[in-house]
Order: C-alpha cells, then sequence, then structure tokens
C-alpha cells in the first residue's frame, strides 16, 4: 500500500494526462501559489537567494518563484515525472517563464536526493508535503536537507497539527476547510513534538511560523539551519 496517493505514479500520470495537473496537486492554483509565494518573501526572500521547492508538484507556487527569483535560483523536486512535466511545459510555457528555468533544475526523486542539484540552498519549502508522510519521510528530508543548507538558511514546512489534548490514533477536523486527517494513513496529522522528534539530533532549530493564514488549516514550521555542535 503507498504511504500517499502522490506515489502512484500511474494514477497521477492518468490525471495529468486528462488535463487535471492542477486539480492533482490540490486546486486552488491562484489562491495557494501565491500564498507560499507572498510568505517567502515577507520572511525576507530575494531575488539572490536559492530557494528548493520540495514536491513542487506543476509549479503552482513555482510560477510565482521563478518569475521573482533571479534566473537559475529556483529549483524542484518532485516524486512524479508527470507533474513535473506539466509544470515547465504547460504552466511555464503559458507564462513565458521556460527561459528562467533550466530543465535540469527539476528533478524527479522520491528519496529527496536534493544533492543531486550541486549546490546548496538559502530558502527551502515544503507546501503540502509533510501533510502526506508518515513521520520517518519526514525525517528522512530533514536529514538530507541538511546537508545542502546554508547556515542560517530557512526551511519552510506546512503541517496539520494536533492538538496535544487530541488522540493521535483518532481521525481529527481541522477548521477552515473541514479537513479530516489521520495517525496512520494520508492525510496525516501530528503533534507539534512529533515534529521535534523528527528533526532531533540533526541541525536545527525549529519553532512554528508566524502570520500563516492557509484556507485548510495547516501551519507553518520554520526550520532553521544552525551549525553543527
Amino acid at each position: 500500500m503507498n504511504v500517499s496517493k502522490y506515489y502512484d505514479l500511474d494514477a497521477i500520470a492518468g490525471e495529468v494526462a486528462a488535463g487535471k495537473h492542477r486539480e492533482t496537486v490540490g486546486g486552488d492554483w491562484d489562491e495557494i501559489g501565491m500564498l507560499q509565494f507572498e510568505y517567502l518573501v515577507e520572511k525576507t526572500l530575494q531575488p539572490v537567494h536559492r530557494l528548493l521547492d520540495i514536491g513542487c508538484g506543476c509549479l503552482r507556487g513555482g510560477v510565482h518563484f521563478i518569475r521573482y527569483l533571479d534566473p537559475a535560483n529556483y529549483f524542484g523536486i518532485d516524486v512524479n515525472q508527470s507533474l513535473l512535466d506539466a509544470g515547465y511545459n504547460v504552466e511555464l510555457a503559458q507564462a513565458g517563464l521556460q527561459d528562467r528555468l533550466p530543465r535540469e533544475n527539476l528533478v524527479c526523486s522520491g528519496e529527496f536526493e536534493f544533492e543531486k542539484f550541486g549546490t546548496k540552498f538559502d530558502f527551502a519549502i515544503a507546501q503540502s508535503l509533510f501533510t502526506h508522510l508518515p513521520l520517518n519521510h519526514i525525517r528522512h528530508c530533514l536529514t538530507n536537507l541538511a546537508s545542502v543548507m546554508e547556515v542560517g538558511g530557512m526551511f519552510f514546512a506546512t503541517f496539520f497539527e494536533l492538538p496535544s489534548s487530541a488522540s493521535i490514533a483518532a481521525p481529527f477536523t481541522h477548521f477552515p476547510g473541514n479537513i479530516i486527517t489521520h495517525g496512520d494513513a494520508d492525510q496525516y496529522h501530528y503533534w507539534l513534538m512529533d515534529m521535534s522528534h523528527a528533526a532531533a539530533r540533526l541541525p536545527w532549530r525549529i519553532r512554528i511560523g508566524s502570520g500563516w493564514d492557509h484556507p485548510r488549516g495547516q501551519k507553518m514550521l520554520l526550520f532553521t539551519r544552525i551549525n553543527e555542535e
């Protein structure tokens, strides 16, 4: 059984072939794409910075970042080649932005192989990624990401936070959006201490990000890359 629908590569490819790539990544294309862009700019993202978009899909946020960042400063990784192709061949083409992004800046990998880009990053974002991953996958992501982030670099990741008083095993409904999450199935919820556990003994400082207003009730985490001890 796949841990998430996004690991069913054939099913996702079928949806993309049917022209439904925007719906496949959750819809709300304009709202959530602009939301993440404006949030990172508010948090001091500048055109000179190198940004890694983890689980970038078909570039819902990527279109905005690619327009804003200096050419070739956006990097995206996703488990689905079909979504990456739709992002580059459809969304960037329609926006007239292909010349700002080398095709090799989009990498297909389900193993968080960030080293394939051959660079280090100032910022990273994972919008609606941890919501689809078990905790061990999240720790794998954080472990690999630490080695390619500049010291002081900031990683923003959304998740569904479970109140400390709620049972991890029971379904939980989030507001706004009425999204139902689970402890052992997609979409996943976590206590904040679970995120701290995933980052334990890794060079990250973690806190809840401020000023994030997601239409489906996701919270924002900020991981700051610190010096190795």
